[in-house]
């Protein structure tokens, strides 16, 4: 293989590694930004029924909230 082929080929790792990682990195940042929604605001989308909450709430010696006590539903201003 002549140098010529092994610096071509060295720099086209060198740039699949940068592409790779800039777009890991951009990924990163997208997913990871800040967000005013908390894990409770979100909960109520993906919630099972309200008789299947209070029944593992009782099962675990917890207590179940129904999603109408939360802060975010009461028409009130969230921060």
């Amino acid at each position: 293989m002549p140098w010529w082929e092994t610096v071509l080929f060295l720099i086209a790792v060198v740039l699949a590694i940068w592409g790779f990682l800039s777009v890991v990195g951009f990924r990163t940042r997208t997913l990871t930004s800040r967000s005013h929604r908390t894990a409770e605001d979100l909960y109520p989308n993906y919630a099972d029924s309200p008789h299947k909450q209070r029944q593992y709430a009782r099962e675990h010696g917890g207590e179940w909230r129904n999603h109408d006590n939360l802060p975010g539903d009461s028409g009130g201003s969230t921060p």
